[in-house]
């Protein structure tokens, strides 16, 4: 299978309105990655139904959806925590630079290079659509795992601002963070795996393939580079308390039951 016919004009629409969506980012450069993201994630979501409306099956019909719950969720919970949280801007302000000394040939290449990959990372249920596929059982699996997902993500940002609202100067160990430290994180690499999942069975060329693995590396490259930053973040906070020296002593990082509990020293991760 061709590029041309890999892809087609609907991948193109896709990649345009995650352009349109993201571009908020030219108002505050963060949010490229965090506004940007979720929003243009549930965009996509609403219009890949009405691109295929002609091959839509229960399956794929639920797949978009998820992602439009998933994107207004995690966008959602982003500008809410950006506008009410004085503490959360603070942090950011040090941890991510504000763009303002960024050329705009920088800051385009930056924006077009996250629209692309927000369309890569839908491109697996993308393309059982575009092939007029069926449901099928890796597409119910695939599906199931997504609203997993983002139930454990909820969760772990709910149990969050539980934890912070009763003692904001503790780090969270409490519910989900007693199994890993980052389940907000597991949560985004559980849902964009049963994206992956959903199509594995309908992949086909080695551009869909390519498309498909790139997109899901990718984002779970993101998300080890995010827990990167937010142990290092952690480290400097409370890095002098012993119950915190024990907890992540005991507690892995970001996948349950995998024994790795630092990512501190791994430079090359970045999020």
């Amino acid at each position: 299978m061709s590029f041309t016919e890999t892809f087609g004009m609907a991948f193109l629409v896709l990649i345009i309105i995650a352009l349109v969506v993201s571009s908020v980012g030219f108002y505050k450069y963060v949010y490229f990655i965090s506004l940007g993201y979720g929003f243009s994630i549930a965009a996509m979501g609403i219009a890949m139904p009405i691109l295929f409306r002609d091959t839509l099956s229960i399956g794929t019909l639920v797949g978009c959806a998820l992602f439009v719950v998933y994107g207004c969720r995690l966008g959602g919970y982003l500008l809410v925590r950006e506008i009410k949280s004085a503490s959360y801007r603070s942090t950011m302000k040090k941890e991510i630079k504000d763009g303002k000394d960024m050329k705009m040939v920088a800051k385009v290449s930056i924006w077009v290079s996250c629209a692309l990959l927000y369309a890569l990372q839908v491109s697996p249920l993308f393309f059982r659509l575009k092939m007029g596929e069926q449901t099928d059982t890796v597409c119910i699996a695939g599906v199931v795992i997504m609203a997993c997902g983002i139930l454990l993500e909820s969760a772990a940002d709910w149990q969050k601002s539980k934890q912070k609202a009763v003692n904001p100067n503790r780090f969270c160990d409490k519910g989900l963070y007693k199994i890993v430290r980052c389940p907000n994180y597991l949560g985004e690499v559980l849902f964009w795996t049963g994206v992956f999942v959903s199509s594995v069975s309908v992949l086909s060329g080695g551009w869909q393939w390519a498309a498909a693995i790139a997109g899901y590396v990718c984002i779970v490259y993101i998300m080890f580079g995010g827990a990167r930053r937010l142990e290092l973040r952690q480290n400097r906070n409370y890095g002098e308390d012993p119950e915190y020296r024990a907890y992540v002593k005991k507690t892995p990082i970001l996948l349950p039951l995998i024994p790795l509990y630092s990512v501190a020293k791994y430079k090359w991760l970045v999020g």
